[in-house]
C-alpha cells in the first residue's frame, strides 16, 4: 500500500474482467482495481477470488508491469486486537433484492433498481453520468418509478416496515433525470402514500410536481410487461377514479427498500446485541442509540430506517453516549499532532501552482480541462500547472505537498468545485506543506462552469479560463494571514427546559461540563408533560419525572426557571449572556449554547375548533384518555382529521408526528371500546419506519381510513345541541360520506412562536427559515450546528419530530458542543475586517450593517474598530464603507479590483 501510486497500470494490463459491484453490476472492472474513484486511500487492490494467478497459478501481469513493485502476491490476512471502552455500531444496510417479485420482470435489462439508477446518473458510473438505458444505451424518453419494492410488504418478503427514504430518493432521481435529459423527459412515480415528512421535504415534493413536471400516480402496480419486439415496458394500473390504464415506458426503476444484512445480524449475535422488529437493533425511544448491551451504541439504519440527516444526528448522539461513558478517561490516550512550522514567503515573488481538476466527468464532461491547464501555464506568476482526476483525493493531496516543496511554490490555485465544501481540505494541505493556509484560492469551474453551462462546452471552457485567470491574479496579491488563540469558557448554556433541553444539559453535565439550563416557564418538562406515551406504547410520564429529577439533582446543572434571555454578547468559547430571572438580573459566561426552546400546537380556526367541547387537539385527547374523561369513555364513534394547518400554502411542511399520533390515539380508543367506530381522514398516511406497524394494526382492528385532498377538505358542522357532523368526499366512491362522531380530534400543525424564535435568533445571530424554525448550517452534513460557531439546535425548535428524534438530536447537539468545550483554546482571525483609522470618517455605516455586532465606535477617537474575535469575515462592512477605510483581509479592494480587471480583459 505504501508503494502504490494509483497509476492504474495493474488494472490496464490485467486480462480478467469481472462484474463491477460498485456500479451495481452495470459494468465491468478488472481483477486488479480500485474499489471506487474517490476511495481513501486511493490504492489498487487485487480481487483474489477472480485473479487468474490465484485460480491457475500463472499470469502475474500486474506484478510484471507495476512501476513501483507494489504488487505482493504473498500478502496475508492479519488480525488486530484493540482495547476499547465502548463500541458504536454503524454497519449500514443492504438494498432489497427485487428478484423475488416475479411479476416485475427484474431480469429485463431496462427494469433496474434505484441503486442502479443512482450509478447511471453518477459521473463516475458505468455511463459517465450520461442518462441511457442499459439494453441499447439509448436515451430514455419516458421513465417510471415504482415505490415500496421490498418495503410495506409481507407477501413477497418480511419487510412490513416503511424504509423511510424511498419516496424522497425517487423524487430526487426523477428531478435529476430531468436535469440530465431535459424537460421533455416524461417521469412518473407510482406510489401508495407519498411520505416526505422531513424538514423541507414536502417543499421539494411540491416543487417536483409544479416546477419539474414530475407526475405522481397513486396506484399500486401489479406487474411490468416487456413489449415483444422492443426494449420497452408496459405498465397497467388503476387510476384513482377506477379506470384501468396502460402506459409504455422506456425504463422502469424499482424503488427498493432498506434491510439489514445477514453479516450485520451475525455481528450483532457475536456482540450480544438484541435484535427487534424488522431485524433492526432493539432500542428504546428514551434511549434511541443505546443497544441492549451497556457500552455498545448504534446509529444509522441499523437502528431503524432513516435518511441522512437523522443518521448524522444519531452518529453524534452515539458519540455523546460514548464520551459520557468514557469521560473519566478523557485525554489519557490522546496523541497530539506534531507542530508545523510555516515558511516566511511574504517578501517572495509569487510562484503560483495551479491544479485543474477533472472531477470525473463532473467538470471534464463539459470543460476542456487540458485547454484550461495549458492556458494557466501562460499566466503571469504561474510556476507550475497540473491536471488531476480528483484533486481532493488523498493521494493527490500527498502529491501536492511534494510538488509545493519541489517547485518552491508559495501560492496555490485549485480549479475545481466549491470552496464551501473543499477549501478547508486544501488549506490543510498547504499547512502540511509549510505554507500559510490563506495563500490559497479556488476557481469554482464546476458549479460556476460545467454545471450551469452543461450544454455550452466551448463557452464553459472559456469561462473556466476566465475564472482561473481571476483566481491567479487575486492569489498573487495575497499575503499570509495570522490567527489568534483565545481561551474557552468550559461551560454551556441550554435554552429550553423540555425533553430536548434537559437531555442536552444532562449529556454535557455527565461529561463534567457545568451547564446553566434556562426555562421561561416555572416548571421543566415542556411538551413532554402533555404526551401520554411514545409511538410504541411506553408511558412518557415516568421517564419525564425521572429526567427532571436527574436534572435538578445534578451538581453540574444550574436550573433557572421563569427566566428569559435579554442580551447575548461574545463568540464561540466566550459568550456572555444576560438573563431576567423572575425579575432579577443574572449574567452567565459560557463557551457554547444549545437552543432547544421547543414549539407549539397550532390552535386552528377551522373545523369548528373551540365551538364544542367534543372537538380536541391530539395532545388534549392524550390528556382526556389518561384521565378517562367521560366524553371519551362513553363515545361510540370518533373521527380524526389530519394535516390541520400543515401542508398548506401558509405552512408548506409536514408536522411529521401527526399521523403516528392520531393512529396511536385511534388504537387507544379501540382498546377502551372495541366496538367504537373510528375514522381517520387523511391526505397521506406517513407512518415512516417501524411506525408502519401502527398503521397495520389500526386497519386490523377496524379503524377506517378515508382520504381527502387539499381542494376537497372535510366540512365540520356543530349543531346548537353540540352534536357534530363531518362530511368528506370518499376517494374510492367519489361521493360525499357523512359521519356523526361523538368526538372529533384535529391533528394540528406544530408551529413556532415567531416572536420567541426571532428574539433568540437576533441575539445569538442565527437564522430561521420561512416557517420560523431555526435553520441549521447544512441539512445533511451539519444538522445540529448553526453557521454561527458555538451555537447548536435541538428538538422541535429545529423542526417537528417525535420524542426519540428529539432525544437523539439533543445528545447530538451536546456532542458537537463538547468538541468546543474539550479544547483549551480556539483560533480566531484570518479572514477578518480591519479599519484604517487614517481613512475612517466615523460615519458608523459599518456599525449599523454588521450582522455580528463585531464593530464598535470609539467615541474618544471618532473612529470605528473591529473586534476580530467576533468578526466572521462576511465583508458587509467593507462593501458599505464609503471611504474604503475597511479592508477584508484576503479580499482586499486591490485584490477585488484585480479580479474585475482580469474578468474584463478577455
Amino acid at each position: 500500500m505504501d508503494k502504490c501510486i494509483a497509476c492504474g497500470t495493474c488494472a490496464e494490463k490485467c486480462p480478467r474482467k469481472v462484474t463491477d459491484e460498485y456500479n451495481a453490476g452495470l459494468g465491468k472492472r478488472k481483477a486488479a482495481y480500485v474499489k471506487f474513484p474517490q476511495a481513501v486511500p486511493l490504492k489498487y487492490v487485487i480481487d483474489k477470488d477472480h485473479c487468474i494467478y490465484f485460480e491457475k497459478g500463472k499470469c502475474r501481469a500486474c506484478e510484471k508491469f507495476c512501476p513501483t513493485q507494489a504488487v505482493n502476491f504473498d500478502d496475508q490476512d492479519r488480525e488486530f486486537t484493540l482495547e476499547v471502552g465502548s463500541v458504536i455500531l454503524a454497519p449500514g444496510f443492504e438494498p432489497f433484492d427485487p428478484g423475488v417479485y416475479d411479476t416485475y420482470s427484474y431480469s429485463h435489462p431496462n427494469v433496474i433498481t434505484s441503486m442502479e439508477f443512482e450509478r447511471i446518473l453518477s459521473s463516475s458510473g458505468p455511463f459517465e453520468g450520461h442518462l441511457v438505458r442499459p439494453s441499447d444505451h439509448q436515451e430514455p424518453k419516458k421513465i417510471a418509478w415504482l415505490q415500496c419494492v421490498g418495503s410495506r410488504d409481507i407477501h413477497h418478503c418480511d419487510n412490513g416496515y416503511c424504509s423511510g427514504v424511498c419516496c424522497m430518493y425517487a423524487i430526487k432521481e426523477a428531478a435529476i433525470a430531468k436535469e440530465h435529459a431535459g424537460a421533455d423527459l416524461n417521469t412518473a412515480i407510482f406510489f401508495m402514500d407519498m411520505r416526505t415528512p422531513g424538514k423541507d421535504f414536502d417543499k421539494y415534493y411540491e416543487r417536483a410536481k409544479a416546477e419539474k413536471g414530475v407526475r405522481f400516480i397513486r396506484s399500486r402496480v401489479h406487474s411490468i410487461e416487456p413489449l415483444p419486439g422492443t426494449d420497452d415496458l408496459a405498465i397497467q394500473y388503476v387510476t384513482e377514479d377506477g379506470r384501468i390504464t396502460e402506459e409504455v415506458f422506456n425504463l422502469v426503476v424499482l424503488s427498493v427498500g432498506l434491510q439489514i444484512s445477514k453479516d450485520t445480524l451475525e455481528l450483532a449475535e457475536k456482540l450480544g446485541v438484541e435484535i427487534g422488529d424488522g431485524r433492526f437493533a432493539a432500542t428504546s425511544p428514551f434511549q434511541p442509540v443505546q443497544t441492549s448491551r451497556t457500552g455498545i451504541y448504534v446509529c444509522g439504519v441499523f437502528q431503524s430506517p432513516k435518511d441522512i440527516p437523522l443518521s448524522v444526528m444519531e452518529a453524534s448522539a452515539a458519540a455523546a453516549e460514548s464520551a459520557t461513558l468514557l469521560a473519566p478517561a478523557r485525554n489519557s490516550l490522546t496523541r497530539k499532532p506534531p507542530e508545523l512550522s510555516e515558511k516566511d514567503v511574504a517578501a517572495q515573488e509569487p510562484r503560483v501552482g495551479v491544479f485543474v481538476c477533472h472531477c470525473g466527468v463532473n467538470i471534464a464532461g463539459v470543460v476542456d480541462v487540458e485547454a484550461v491547464a495549458d492556458y494557466a501555464e501562460t499566466l503571469p506568476g504561474v510556476a507550475y500547472v497540473e491536471r488531476n482526476l480528483f484533486t481532493c483525493a488523498q493521494d493527490t493531496q500527498d502529491k501536492m505537498k511534494q510538488i509545493i516543496e519541489e517547485h518552491n511554490l508559495n501560492r496555490i490555485v485549485v480549479a475545481a468545485c466549491s470552496p464551501r465544501t473543499h477549501e478547508a481540505l486544501f488549506q490543510e494541505t498547504l499547512k502540511q506543506a509549510g505554507l500559510n493556509k490563506y495563500l490559497f484560492e479556488m476557481a469554482n469551474i464546476r458549479n460556476q462552469g460545467s454545471w450551469v453551462h452543461m450544454n455550452e462546452p466551448e463557452a464553459a471552457t472559456e469561462k473556466a479560463k476566465d475564472l482561473v485567470r481571476m483566481a491567479v491574479a487575486k492569489v498573487a496579491l495575497q499575503q499570509p494571514l495570522g490567527e489568534m488563540q483565545l481561551g474557552v469558557t468550559k461551560s454551556a448554556l441550554v435554552v429550553g427546559g423540555g425533553i430536548a433541553g434537559m437531555t442536552a444539559a444532562l449529556t454535557l453535565a455527565d461529561q463534567g461540563y457545568p451547564v446553566t439550563l434556562v426555562e421561561r416557564k416555572d416548571v421543566l418538562g415542556g411538551h413532554g408533560r402533555k404526551l401520554y406515551s411514545t409511538w410504541d406504547g411506553q408511558p412518557v410520564a415516568p421517564f419525564l419525572d425521572e429526567l427532571i429529577k436527574r436534572v435538578e439533582a445534578h451538581p453540574e446543572i444550574t436550573v433557572l426557571t421563569k427566566a428569559r434571555i435579554t442580551d447575548v454578547q461574545g463568540f464561540v468559547g466566550n459568550f456572555h449572556t444576560v438573563l431576567d430571572v423572575d425579575g432579577q438580573r443574572r449574567e452567565v459566561d459560557h463557551g457554547v449554547a444549545v437552543i432547544a426552546v421547543g414549539a407549539h400546537s397550532l390552535k386552528p380556526d377551522e373545523y369548528g375548533y373551540g365551538k364544542s367541547d367534543r372537538i380536541f387537539l391530539n395532545l388534549d385527547l392524550d390528556q382526556a384518555i389518561g384521565e378517562r374523561d367521560e366524553r371519551i369513555v362513553t363515545a361510540r364513534s370518533a373521527v380524526f382529521i389530519q394535516c390541520v394547518g400543515s401542508r398548506e400554502p401558509d405552512r408548506p411542511y409536514c408536522s411529521r408526528v401527526c399521523c403516528s399520533h392520531s393512529i396511536e390515539n385511534a388504537l387507544r380508543l379501540k382498546k377502551l371500546n372495541p366496538d367504537m367506530d373510528v375514522y381517520v381522514l387523511y391526505r397521506d398516511i406517513r407512518t415512516f419506519g417501524l411506525r408502519e406497524n401502527l398503521y397495520k394494526e389500526a386497519r386490523a382492528r377496524g379503524v377506517l381510513f378515508i382520504r381527502f385532498d387539499l381542494e376537497n377538505k372535510p366540512v365540520v358542522q356543530v349543531a346548537s345541541d353540540g352534536t357534530l357532523k363531518v362530511t368528506v368526499k370518499d376517494h374510492v366512491l367519489q361521493r360525499p360520506v357523512v359521519l356523526t362522531p361523538d368526538i372529533l380530534t384535529l391533528a394540528g400543525a406544530i408551529v413556532m412562536r415567531e416572536s420567541e424564535a426571532d428574539e433568540l435568533a437576533k441575539m445569538f445571530k442565527v437564522p430561521v427559515n420561512a416557517e420560523g424554525f431555526f435553520l441549521e448550517a447544512h441539512a445533511k452534513l451539519r444538522p445540529v450546528d448553526f453557521a454561527t460557531d458555538g451555537v447548536f439546535v435541538a428538538g422541535l425548535a429545529h423542526y417537528p419530530k417525535p420524542t426519540e428524534e428529539c432525544i437523539a438530536q439533543a445528545k447530538a447537539a451536546a456532542s458537537r458542543a463538547a468538541t468546543v468545550l474539550a479544547k483549551d483554546s480556539i483560533t480566531a482571525g484570518g479572514v477578518v475586517a480591519v479599519v484604517n483609522k487614517d481613512l475612517c470618517c466615523g460615519c458608523q455605516g459599518c456599525v449599523q450593517c454588521c450582522p455580528f455586532g463585531a464593530i464598535d465606535y470609539l467615541e474618544r477617537e471618532g473612529k470605528c474598530e473591529v473586534n476580530q474575535a467576533l468578526c466572521k469575515g462576511c465583508g458587509t462592512c467593507a462593501a458599505t464603507c464609503p471611504s474604503e477605510a475597511i479592508t477584508l483581509l484576503g479580499f482586499s479592494h486591490l485584490q477585488l479590483y484585480a479580479q474585475i480587471d482580469e474578468a474584463l480583459s478577455a
